[in-house]
């Protein structure tokens, strides 16, 4: 069966998947610049003044498809790549595209070294209760 005239319909397939490879996403990229901000729990949010990523010819139907789930709601690079059903190393790539772009921006989460120690949070609770 030719593949010709079929639409985009030919690059996926039901039972194997994607055709298109992880690497083929990402350009044969395994890291980017920003990626060591890029953990799991990172909120990636869209830019509300940024341009249409779909009129953007730089961009893959993947990066269009982080936008539009950012747009929706932020959503932390775990979640993005369990709703894209990509790996987290291809997500990062392509976020870490999107921050270039100006499409998105990531909220880091605090790292552990700066919360609060529990004993202070304790204290705290321990004079309000006597208040």
């Amino acid at each position: 069966m030719s593949a010709e005239g079929q639409g985009p319909s030919h690059w996926f397939d039901e039972e194997a998947g994607p055709v298109v490879r992880p690497y083929a996403m990402t350009r044969g990229r395994t890291g980017h610049a920003a990626q060591h901000r890029l953990d799991l729990i990172a909120v990636v949010v869209a830019e509300p003044h940024a341009d249409d990523p779909e009129a953007d010819p730089g961009l893959s139907p993947e990066h269009v498809d982080i936008v539009g789930l950012c747009r929706q709601v932020p959503q932390s690079v775990a979640e993005l790549a369990a709703e894209l059903d990509l790996p987290v190393g291809v997500v990062r790539v392509l976020v870490g595209d999107l921050v270039d772009g100006g499409f998105v921006h990531v909220n880091r989460p605090v790292p552990p070294a700066e919360l609060p120690d529990e004993s202070v949070l304790r204290d705290v609770i321990n004079g309000l209760r006597a208040l």
